[in-house]
């Protein structure tokens, strides 16, 4: 079969590339930006790549027009708070019109279990979504999942992130809701399990795990499975609005997403049926399984896909090639060279920065920027970074996102998603005389960012000038 994977580049779609090309399917990515296109190299030479933006793009690229199948795995959660169920709505019919030009038979849907009558304004999106599929010309499958857990996904990580760090925690009352929570595993096997099924033609179907859980019984059994200590204290008075502060405080979540979650946390999501189980004969895997096999992952370093590296997750939602020329006026920077014995060494050195590797130099004073990046409401340096010393464009590497990651050029350049009045960029580069570059950019915005500038300076110093020692010579941490 040749089939359309929209939203190739996200937490689900890049999980369920690989299944589909070991079944024998040619696949063709639609991605925003093929140089954001993370997947493995491998994966990349057998298949093809077509750039479409489904807000934008009106006319059917030649590519896709000859297609059987297409996965529809366009969500905007993460996005505006208020904006992002009509862009998802947007989206839905741009992409009807679309697929009118194609030759695509059936259209499978991965949306959200929508059996309450009082949705969320997400699920409320999701169903939305669904209802203007269903006017497309072709036949279509809609999976209605409950939340989702494997190593990257956002649930997963959220939950992870508030037990690892808080062993008493005072919690909202959503915490008693009801959910279903699936193994991305199952996720995956119910996608491709209903590829040219007759009997799945245009029809809805609920999946979830085999566990109905709280939100604070998912919490207490990923301590159990961790051996983690948790006592967990039950509050009414914490409004949505609180709720939200929290979770952004306490776990990686951007803040509009926290937004969305809170609201989503006060609805039940629990499947109404099991006939695509039967039907496909899918063992569900339970929850505390579901946590073991992705902390495997984790500790084997193959997460795949993490919700962390969507461009939404960060400061800037518009498209990152803008940034890639480092203007040449009206900037500010701070540039420092060194030789380098052994160039490749350093490479691996400059590649493994960030995260739990940390920044070489001054790692405290990393921390307390990212704090009072927090307070201001920028992302922190919470999500750290998906893979110990794999780095591609487009990556969330703490508070920095990726532009472009050569090896070949010997060439990393980062753009800075904390809030600062201005734009930041930070740049290392070995030239052919095994000299490393270490450059800082900076463009302010009016007297405040220059006043930003100069009053970190003295800190600037120290902390670059450390840095490029020690990336040079080898010494990981303070």
């Amino acid at each position: 079969m040749r089939i359309l994977l929209t939203g190739a580049n996200g937490y689900i779609g890049m999980r369920l590339l690989p299944q589909l090309l070991e079944q024998g399917h040619e696949v063709v990515c639609a991605v925003r930006n093929r140089n954001r296109f993370t997947s493995i190299d491998e994966l990349k030479e057998k298949v093809e790549i077509v750039e479409l933006d489904f807000l934008k793009d009106s006319t059917t690229p030649e590519k896709i027009r000859n297609i059987d199948i297409a996965y529809y795995l366009i969500h905007s959660m993460t996005g505006s708070t208020k904006e992002f169920d009509k862009q998802e709505a947007e989206a839905a019919e741009n992409f009807n019109k679309m697929m009118a030009e194609t030759s695509v038979n059936q259209v499978i849907y991965l949306s959200g279990i929508i059996n309450e009558e009082n949705l969320s304004k997400h699920l409320e999106s999701r169903k939305a979504v669904e209802e203007i599929l269903y006017k497309g010309n072709f036949n279509l499958t809609v999976l209605r999942a409950a939340i989702i857990v494997g190593s990257g996904s956002s649930s997963f990580e959220i939950i992870r992130d508030l037990c690892e760090k808080l062993p008493v925690m005072v919690t909202p009352k959503w915490v008693k809701t009801k959910s279903q929570p699936i193994a991305v595993r199952n996720i995956i096997q119910y996608l491709t399990g209903v590829i040219c099924r007759e009997e799945c033609y245009n029809e809805s179907f609920d999946v979830g795990g085999p566990d109905i859980l709280t939100y604070q019984e998912m919490m207490e059994q990923y301590a159990e499975v961790r051996g983690l200590k948790l006592w967990i204290i039950g509050v009414p008075f914490l409004s949505p609005k609180l709720s939200s502060y929290w979770l952004y405080f306490v776990t990686s979540t951007s803040y509009r997403l926290a937004q969305n979650l809170v609201d989503s946390m006060s609805v039940e999501v629990i499947t109404k049926d099991t006939r695509l189980q039967e039907m496909l004969n899918i063992q569900p895997i339970h929850y505390k399984e579901a946590i073991k096999l992705a902390f495997y992952k984790i500790e084997q370093n193959e997460v795949i896909s993490s919700w962390k590296d969507s461009l939404s997750s960060g400061r800037f939602k518009k498209e990152l090639n803008k940034y890639i020329q480092i203007p040449k006026y009206g900037c500010l920077q701070d540039k420092k060279s060194i030789e380098i014995e052994d160039p490749e060494e350093g490479l691996d050195r400059i590649w493994a920065i960030g995260g739990n590797t940390g920044w070489y130099y001054g790692n405290w004073l990393w921390r307390v920027r990212g704090y009072l990046d927090k307070l201001v409401g920028g992302v922190g340096l919470r999500r750290g970074r998906t893979h110990p010393n794999k780095i591609n464009a487009g990556d969330s590497l703490d508070f920095w996102r990726v532009l472009m990651a050569d090896r070949e050029e010997k060439r990393l350049l980062l753009f800075a998603e904390m809030k600062v009045p201005g734009e930041a960029w930070l740049e290392f580069k070995i030239d052919e005389n095994n000299v490393l570059h270490q450059n800082a950019t900076f463009r302010p915005k009016g007297l405040l960012g220059r006043a930003y500038w100069y009053s970190m300076y003295p800190f600037h110093y120290f902390i670059f000038e450390g840095m490029i020692n020690r990336i040079a010579k080898g010494i990981k941490k303070d």
